[in-house]
């Protein structure tokens, strides 16, 4: 049995989903209300980071990513231009709205993605806190259901050609095709031990051609 803080009714205001949904709108309505120059960019490197890291790699999500750092690399020349004066508001409004109505649901139906660890990820970077990036990550005490989000939010926050090293007890052959579908030809894989007791996978994200 699920201990009480893991119980929930999807889509209520339990879901952990909806509660991420509902903090991430809370930090726009923040930026849309007086956001300084310095807070925008701190919220685009952390947004970066977090939500378009997580949907850069995966075929479905891809050219959304694209899009979402094009229109955000444009607001962050107009911020460079305009010195102190307070970004665009319309284009500010179409960056955040392109977030909670197309990015977020996205990030609901893509496999392995774990929105509120996201979410807390962008909150804690946004409050001059970083992210936990071990070089290990151990599932073997970790409840089935809540490896994978583990696995593909460690990878979200790998830079081009760098890894880390998974232990399971078991060959995740379903782990790496959800891989095979949501990131092809963006990560690595390669087996260091294969059991019969323990399994170390070195798990990376490929360098940028021509790195």
């Amino acid at each position: 049995m699920a201990p009480p803080s893991e119980i929930y009714i999807e889509s209520t205001e339990t879901d952990p989903a909806v509660q991420a949904r509902r903090a991430l709108r809370l930090v726009h309505q923040r930026l849309r209300e007086g956001a300084t120059p310095d807070e925008l960019r701190r919220y685009l490197d952390a947004c970066d980071r977090t939500l378009y890291g997580a949907a850069s790699g995966a075929a479905g999500t891809r050219l959304l990513v694209r899009a979402l750092r094009t229109s955000a690399a444009a607001l962050r020349r107009r911020l460079d231009a305009a010195g102190d004066t307070p970004a665009p508001q319309a284009l500010l409004d179409a960056q955040l709205l392109m977030e909670e109505e197309v990015l977020l649901p996205a990030l609901l139906e893509l496999p392995g993605a774990d929105l509120p660890l996201l979410v807390a990820d962008l909150e804690g970077l946004l409050r001059g806190e970083e992210p936990e990036n071990p070089a290990v990550v151990d599932v073997r005490e970790i409840p089935h259901g809540r490896r994978h989000p583990r696995i593909f939010g460690r990878f979200a926050r790998l830079a081009p050609g760098e890894s880390f090293t998974l232990v399971n007890n078991h060959d995740p052959k379903p782990l790496r095709r959800e891989f095979e579908a949501t990131h092809p030809d963006a990560f690595t894989w390669e087996y260091v031990e294969s059991g019969p007791e323990q399994w170390r996978i070195l798990i990376g994200r490929k360098a940028a051609a021509g790195a």
